[in-house]
């Protein structure tokens, strides 16, 4: 034997060795695992669930959001100007005693107002409201000794209203129509609000707005059913800030019948950042013990996972490969039994003849 020969049986010898301890004190898995990730997760670090929810950080307006925009005070910067079809309150002291004038004139097509019979009209579009006062006065002394008139502008007839609802568009505004667009997206209530009245304060003395979501459209959670190989269903849901696992199955109407009880949470995390969270969910726990351990808050963007059926997915795997080979077989059988019908025809036709 040579010297090779005899260090691979050696070799072999002490594999057969090692092997035969082993087996002798038992089957022990390696078990690679950290068991330190068994360990409870710090409490300020727990996920929200039924009993011990969370409320959600302050809404940040996002498309396609609808907002209720109500301006409370619609002033025009001063100086205001008379235009057409505004609307004056003026008031005259020291008058005719039969023609008071202490009303509200409309500014007529041609620029005027009209102070009755006794005074005539009077121009006064393009004008400010002293400009317009003082040509009043400057007016009427043609007819009264000592008139002291004052004007406020009642009525602006073209202040358009901002009060309304607004979508936020994909570009993240809000379009005021006339008064331009304005960038909400990523903001709170609040700071829409304050980017709104600096926006108008360029057309209203000191606007005061106020803001209300009308419409929460852009905070959405998804759920995501494994169709055992004929297709997976995903469903996209609104976020009201109170949906728990349990309020998500009740909106699908229940488990569809496709599906298992193996369900969890997939809760992204920044791209990159290695810190998502996979949350397992204990169906029957849950559904029939009552217990909120894993009846887990719903959160923006979460994907709650529904696993298929293993064994309907096999089955549908099988068809999927068996479907195609029996197909072609039931075709040639078809085609078998057709060709002996003709010449079973053909015989019968023949002997028939010969009868």
């Amino acid at each position: 034997m040579t010297t090779a020969c005899r260090r691979v049986r050696r070799s072999l010898l002490a594999v057969l060795a090692v092997c035969t301890a082993i087996a002798m004190t038992g089957c022990h898995a390696i078990d690679f695992y950290d068991q330190s990730l068994d360990e409870p997760a710090p409490k300020l670090m727990e996920p929200p669930r039924e009993l011990s929810m969370m409320s959600l950080p302050a809404y940040r307006i996002e498309p396609p959001d609808v907002l209720t925009i109500e301006m409370l005070k619609l002033i025009p910067v001063p100086p205001d100007r008379a235009g057409i079809y505004d609307v004056l309150q003026i008031q005259v002291a020291g008058t005719l005693l039969d023609y008071p004038v202490d009303d509200f004139f409309l500014v007529e097509g041609e620029g005027t107002v009209n102070l009755g019979p006794a005074y005539g009209k009077v121009r006064v579009v393009g004008m400010t409201i002293e400009d317009a006062q003082q040509t009043i006065t400057d007016h009427l002394l043609q007819v009264l000794r000592t008139p002291e008139v004052t004007v406020q502008l009642a009525r602006a007839s073209g202040t358009q209203p901002v009060s309304g609802q607004y979508l936020v568009t994909p570009d993240g505004t809000v379009n005021l129509r006339r008064y331009g667009s304005v960038h909400v997206a990523g903001k709170t209530v609040a700071e829409v609000e304050e980017t709104l009245e600096k926006h108008l304060s360029q057309y209203f003395d000191s606007p005061d707005v106020s803001v209300e979501v009308a419409q929460f459209s852009s905070k959405v959670f998804y759920v995501i059913t494994e169709g055992a190989g004929l297709g997976d269903g995903v469903v996209r849901m609104q976020i009201t800030g109170n949906e728990t696992v349990l309020d998500a199955l009740a909106s699908l109407g229940g488990l569809p019948q496709l599906s298992s009880k193996d369900i969890w949470i997939a809760r992204p995390a920044p791209g990159g950042s290695g810190c998502e969270q996979i949350l397992p969910v204990d169906y029957d726990a849950i559904v029939q013990g009552g217990r909120t351990d894993t009846n887990y808050q719903i959160l923006p963007d979460d994907r709650l996972f529904i696993s298929e059926d293993k064994l309907l997915a096999t089955t549908a795997l099988i068809n999927k490969f068996t479907d195609p080979i029996q197909q072609v077989m039931g075709t040639a059988s078809l085609g078998t039994s057709t060709i002996r019908g003709f010449q079973t025809l053909g015989r019968n036709y023949n002997y028939g003849r010969r009868r």
